[in-house]
């Protein structure tokens, strides 16, 4: 039988704006893939603008480790290559064309092929960058053997897609995303499952833990360190849902098919909800028309680990849902000393705090500038990990690699400090500090 995990701390953050459960399919027409997206990776162009291209084709590689594979999501011509300051290559756009073509990579049975056959077929393909290493989240070495293969079913984050429905639609594609995991691990791929009533289709070649509890349970770093922690030279891969199931997709058909399937969500879109498309789809397709009037903040990802992008922005590499909310571009004379009815409160600060339950339609204001840190004890309220979250915090900005490691450095990924960063009273870009001591971490190691 399954185990049963309580996450005790955390927060949830209810807002205006959740998908309905219906799916329209979207020819989108633009398309790009971002190598900012993959950490670690200094590109090597293979095509120029004006090429054709086929889902599947390479369009660029890893130059320090040139079995990287970087492929096409969709079939097309290359309609701009973008850089930006100091040459950085920031995108590839596509534009598509009107039937889908592939490269065709081959069928293949993953029960029935060599780890090595496998391992070949994902990089020929540019399915390896879906498989990513902790610590550091890069993308993983193939010449490694992980000690687990973690893939989280469900997400606690706020206005998340719900997983379980995107799974019954290509059910046969995740059980074989599953098996080719389970062929490279050596063993059941490890699931987290939410610990309430869920339709999540029943799977095998899987070894589930049940979570419950507030956000963050749903990240795959609070599953790790709950089930089999990181320590010093270990190494353990992590894959997202949705890729789960392009890499099973792979192996049953034979083709790199990204189609995915992923919310438009937020208090300012007209009719959230989801969309059937490819990696990499431009948001201007999916909220044309079915966007409030006003300032907005349109974000690949989540509203607490996405990033922001231009009104013809792409989906970032590993998203899984695009959110729009309204920006906050505005200064509140004395809005602290207001009851404050309408603003979410986690120190209870506000009268809001009465309504844990209430929707909120929140906007990017910070509510103050930067400023000192205060010990207030409120990190640990919602970190949940055997970790102390404000001394490895310090310990980053001292670069100081030895406490970084006596204090967990190698557990955590920026998004595990992500409702740190919303509940802090000091304005601080918290994640960005954690990236920054995983990098220092990650180049002294190499």
């Amino acid at each position: 039988m399954a185990n049963t995990i309580r996450i005790k701390k955390g927060l949830n953050i209810n807002l205006i704006g959740e998908a309905k459960k219906e799916i329209s399919a979207i020819a989108a027409g633009h398309y790009a893939i971002k190598p900012t997206d993959f950490i670690g990776v200094f590109p090597r162009l293979l095509v120029k603008e004006g090429d054709a291209v086929k889902a599947g084709t390479p369009l660029f590689i890893d130059k320090y480790r040139e079995n990287i594979i970087f492929t096409s999501p969709v079939s097309g011509i290359i309609e701009e290559i973008s850089r930006g300051d100091k040459r950085v290559l920031e995108e590839i756009r596509i534009k598509s064309g009107d039937k889908p073509e592939f490269e065709d990579f081959g069928k293949a049975d993953p029960l029935k092929s060599s780890r090595e056959d496998i391992i070949g077929k994902l990089l020929q393909s540019g399915a390896w960058a879906m498989i990513r290493q902790r610590p550091y989240t890069i993308i993983a070495n193939p010449a490694n053997t992980p000690k687990g293969i973690y893939v989280s079913g469900f997400d606690t984050s706020p206005l998340a897609p719900d997983y379980s429905m995107i799974v019954k639609e290509s059910t046969a594609d995740f059980q074989m995303g599953l098996d080719v995991l389970s062929k490279l691990a050596g063993s059941s791929v490890k699931l987290g499952l939410p610990g309430v009533k869920s339709d999540f289709p029943k799977v095998s070649n899987a070894d589930i833990t049940y979570f419950k509890g507030p956000h963050p349970a749903g990240n795959v770093g609070i599953q790790i360190h709950n089930t089999n922690p990181i320590n010093k030279g270990d190494v353990v891969w992590v894959v997202n849902l949705l890729d789960v199931i392009i890499i099973g997709r792979l192996f049953s058909k034979g083709i790199y098919d990204t189609s995915i399937i992923v919310p438009l969500c937020g208090s300012e879109v007209k009719n959230p909800k989801y969309f059937k498309t490819y990696k990499g789809v431009s948001i201007q397709s999916l909220v044309k028309n079915n966007q409030n009037e006003g300032l907005v903040r349109l974000i690949s990802g989540n509203v607490l680990t996405g990033s922001r992008i231009k009104s013809n922005g792409y989906l970032g590499f590993y998203h899984n849902q695009f959110t729009v909310i309204p920006e906050g571009n505005y200064f509140e004379f004395f809005g602290w000393a207001l009851p404050g009815f309408n603003k979410f409160s986690f120190s209870k600060s506000f009268f809001s705090y009465l309504t844990p339950d209430r929707k909120y339609r929140l906007d990017t204001n910070f509510h103050g500038a930067e400023r000192a840190y205060v010990m207030t004890g409120q990190y640990e309220k919602v970190f949940p990990m055997d970790i102390y979250p404000m001394q490895l915090i310090k310990s980053c900005l001292a670069e100081n690699i030895e406490l970084m490691e006596n204090l967990g450095i190698y557990e955590v990924d920026e998004e595990d400090f992500a409702l740190i960063e919303f509940i802090d009273t000091s304005k601080t870009e918290i994640q960005q500090i954690i990236r920054k001591g995983l990098d220092l971490i990650r180049k002294e190691m190499s």
